[in-house]
């Protein structure tokens, strides 16, 4: 492309869209508008039975993985021992292999204990932070409430505080 075709196409581009700038937004009209408020989505839940069935099939992949992916490497450690022997070179790379193999299986099978050990304690831990959290949010709404001066009418008693005592002190 030359160079007076490039700055034909730029001058084309900017008379057919004046300039402007937007920065994250949709245009109003094309019918997007402002996006919903995060809380209309509702909270994340996830049930105790959910995460217990996720940790289940990690370890059931966990103790699969012992007992079928690790069928080949005592029968591919023995032929490379026995190609080695006989001196060909295929031996030392059959038995790089199988140990590589070998050392990934065992890093999967980590991953996969901890998802397992992980799930088991992750609904318990994050119960507790949520109650946590909703016992400070409401206390803080309580204490909020009482300096808010725009609950009642000025000079009215604040119904936050309930109804003012009958009894008068002596």
């Amino acid at each position: 492309m030359a160079w007076d075709e490039w700055e034909q196409l730029k001058s084309q581009a900017a008379e057919r869209q004046p300039a402007q700038m937007q920065l994250n937004q949709t245009d109003p009209g094309m019918g997007g508008g402002p996006t919903a408020d995060p809380g209309s989505y509702g909270d994340l839940q996830v049930s105790e039975a959910g995460l217990a069935k996720i940790g289940e099939h990690a370890h059931g992949l966990f103790d699969r993985l012992w007992d079928e992916a690790r069928l080949a490497v005592p029968s591919t450690e023995k032929a490379a021992g026995n190609l080695s022997t006989q001196g060909f070179a295929l031996g030392g790379a059959l038995q790089h292999v199988s140990t590589r193999w070998d050392e990934q299986l065992k890093s999967l099978r980590d991953a996969c204990g901890h998802i397992s050990n992980h799930m088991r304690v992750t609904k318990k831990l994050h119960a507790g932070d949520e109650d946590y959290i909703h016992r400070q949010m409401s206390s803080i709404d309580t204490l909020d409430a009482g300096f808010n001066e725009r609950v009642g009418k000025p000079g009215e008693p604040n119904p936050v505080y309930g109804e003012p005592s009958k009894k008068k002190d002596n």
